[in-house]
């Protein structure tokens, strides 16, 4: 009897200290997101202004449209009021609309959608999908699948798709993202983007071979597959279970996922050339953390091996925290707009990108992902 007492005892002991550890755990992830977030936000506070770099840019392009992609996941594990209103005069001051129009096909410009739309699931109003509905509808109606020709593409586009797939229930949107998906996949490039071989992707067709990095390998830019399997653990999000072709983006993420753990840094970051660090190698978060969110996507849905996986993750997660996070929130080691390695260099830990706002998208979207690990 007091044998079995003290079992009892102990195992309660345990759960109580284990709970406790994964609660600080998550508290911590939580802390570091926030104050990441607020550094932004204070320094953004008017959500309309436009962006100024070396060129004037409305401020729902792609670039602030991932960061509040990023804002609504960190919104889902902590409902502060603040980030949907940020969010929501964010998408009323644009009239819920994009800077080229409805008819504009690049995907960079409707990125936004993804961000309309979780917030009209918030407070459904027709007149907020207005825009999104005429954007994305149109797809349905055209028989051209080649739009996606470069690989960051599939991020801004593909998971917009599946939402209204979901939100319309209509698959007809699973079916053609998964055509636009599988033609860069297979066909852009003569052979298609992605290197089954490798389990990488080239950025675009000027990537592919005979082009070569300087030690003969193939050019893997770490933020381009950082986009292609953040895309597909977004995707994986959205459409149901049994949706079709489902399998086809598991199985593309599992590929990935190993290929990535091959080449990581051993401070836990991943290069910004991938299988040459000599080349523009050198740490960088944003594709980091496009891993850490897609490979921990992996293993909160048991696509990949938890044990395998998860020293990886937390490796990585704290390697962002450890030698990008700033005191103050600001994110070093973000390399700036570019579409390949060298664009941007040299990075640093002090060093301000040319914009801040999608690599603390992509940071958020990792801390979230990272912070439902159980």
């Amino acid at each position: 009897m007091k044998k079995s007492f003290l079992i009892v005892a102990c195992l309660l002991i345990y759960g109580f200290a284990t709970a406790q550890s994964t609660e600080e755990r998550r508290q911590k992830i939580l802390a570091d997101m926030i104050l990441a977030n607020e550094y932004f936000m204070k320094k953004w506070p008017d959500v309309g202004k436009t962006i100024i770099t070396n060129k004037e840019r409305a401020s729902n392009i792609w670039t602030r449209a991932v960061y509040y992609e990023g804002l609504m996941e960190l919104y889902k594990v902590y409902p502060d009021e603040a980030y949907y209103k940020y969010a929501y005069d964010w998408a009323n001051f644009h009239k819920w609309g994009f800077r080229y129009g409805n008819t504009n096909r690049n995907a960079d410009d409707y990125c936004a959608a993804q961000t309309y739309i979780e917030l009209y699931k918030l407070e459904p109003k027709p007149e907020k999908l207005k825009n999104t509905r005429a954007a994305l509808g149109k797809f349905l109606y055209t028989p051209e699948n080649d739009d996606w020709s470069w690989i960051d593409a599939i991020q801004m586009g593909m998971p917009a798709l599946a939402m209204m797939g979901v939100l319309e229930d209509n698959p007809a949107y699973f079916e053609k993202m998964y055509d636009m998906y599988m033609f860069t996949r297979n066909s852009h490039g003569k052979n298609g983007l992605f290197n089954t071989d490798d389990g990488l992707w080239w950025r675009d067709a000027d990537f592919t071979p005979p082009y070569k990095e300087p030690n003969g390998e193939d050019c893997y830019w770490s933020r381009g597959n950082g986009w292609v399997i953040a895309a597909l653990a977004r995707v994986l999000t959205i459409i149901p279970e049994n949706a079709p072709h489902r399998k086809q983006y598991e199985e593309d993420l599992v590929a990935m996922s190993e290929a990535l753990i091959k080449v990581q840094r051993k401070d836990g970051l991943w290069n910004v050339s991938l299988h040459d660090d000599k080349h523009f190698g050198g740490k960088e978060l944003t594709g980091t953390a496009m891993f850490v969110y897609g490979m921990a996507y992996g293993v909160n849905n048991g696509l990949l091996d938890k044990k395998k996986y998860e020293p990886i993750i937390w490796k990585a997660w704290n390697a962002m925290i450890e030698d990008c996070l700033h005191k103050n929130g600001f994110l070093g080691y973000v390399q700036s707009t570019g579409k390949e390695p060298k664009d941007g260099q040299p990075l640093s830990y002090d060093k301000i990108p040319d914009f801040e706002d999608y690599g603390l998208g992509a940071f958020l979207m990792a801390g979230a992902e990272v912070y439902r690990i159980e």
